[in-house]
Parts: C-alpha cells; sequence; structure tokens
C-alpha cells in the first residue's frame, strides 16, 4: 500500500471537474484526505483563474499503474495528450508524491511544482503538514512556513453543492 498526493487544478468548467475528479479519485483510493479549493490566476500563461486541490490517499496499484490511472482520468474528463503545458485545462492530475520515493520516470516525484507553487504547496499543506519531502528532508510546513508567499495569489473557495 502506497501513500500518494494528487494536486488537481481546473480552470474550464472548473468546479465541475474539482468535483468530478474528487469522486473519481475516491473509487480508487482507501483513507482519503481532501484540501480546501483555492482559486488562483493562471501561471505561465495568460487565461482564466484555476481551481487547484490536493488529494491525498493510499493505493495499492504500482507507481507506472497509478501514472496511468491518473491520464486516463484526465483523458475521461476532457484532457487531450497533444494539450500544450501552460494552457487551459478541464483537468489536471499531478502525482506529488508516491511514499517517499524519487525518481524520474515514469513521472518526476516528488514533483518540483511542490516548493514553486503556491496552488500546490498551500492546499498540500492542509493534509499533510508533516510529511517529509523526501530530496529537502523538511516538513511540508516547514516549506510552507519559508515560502515567500507574496510570489502567487490565492485564496480559499466554497464549490457549489451538487
Amino acid at each position: 500500500m502506497a501513500q500518494v498526493f494528487i494536486s488537481l487544478g481546473s480552470n474550464i468548467n472548473k468546479a465541475h471537474y474539482i468535483q468530478a475528479a474528487n469522486t473519481v479519485l475516491a473509487l480508487h483510493l482507501t483513507e482519503l484526505t481532501f484540501s480546501s479549493v483555492f482559486e488562483s490566476e493562471a501561471v505561465g500563461f495568460s487565461g482564466k483563474n484555476f481551481y487547484n486541490s490536493v488529494v491525498g490517499g493510499n493505493t495499492t496499484l504500482e507507481l507506472r499503474e497509478f501514472c496511468q490511472l491518473l491520464k486516463k482520468i484526465e483523458r475521461e474528463h476532457g484532457r487531450k495528450d497533444n494539450d500544450k503545458k501552460f494552457s487551459p485545462r478541464t483537468l489536471d492530475l499531478d502525482l506529488l508524491f508516491y511514499d517517499d520515493l524519487i525518481c524520474e520516470i515514469p513521472a518526476q516525484i516528488p514533483r518540483d511544482e511542490i516548493t514553486k507553487n503556491a496552488f500546490v504547496l498551500w492546499p498540500l499543506v492542509e493534509v499533510a503538514p508533516n510529511l517529509i519531502h523526501p530530496v529537502l528532508q523538511k516538513s511540508i510546513a516547514d516549506i510552507w512556513q519559508a515560502y515567500d508567499k507574496t510570489q502567487q495569489k490565492l485564496w480559499k473557495v466554497e464549490l457549489p453543492v451538487v
């Protein structure tokens, strides 16, 4: 059983796709934890604001299988394989941690966005403040404490009940 943390993002019909992702992930993970949902401006391109959150849980899938599952969920929710890196998204699922694994293939684990983007780090600190980053050997809470919070503006939002 592996402990995983996934970053969710959407700026197209964003409330719908964040809620849909939470529902689908709940079918594949146990011991789920959900962060608040945050809204932020697009980073790296000019576009509509994003909703972002983090989901934590446990999986019995091996790393490669889990990465394939996340890609399948993205495609089932309108994501195209040829979407540009910095562009609007129906759904973006990034695996942040898979236990304390450090690797580049089949995905960069841990994701470097953890320390670069408030829209990843703030929701992550809500669900895993005591988790130790395996490369930095610091807790997520300590990384968030040291983060320059003036770099990116984001705020919590309430999703409509569906």
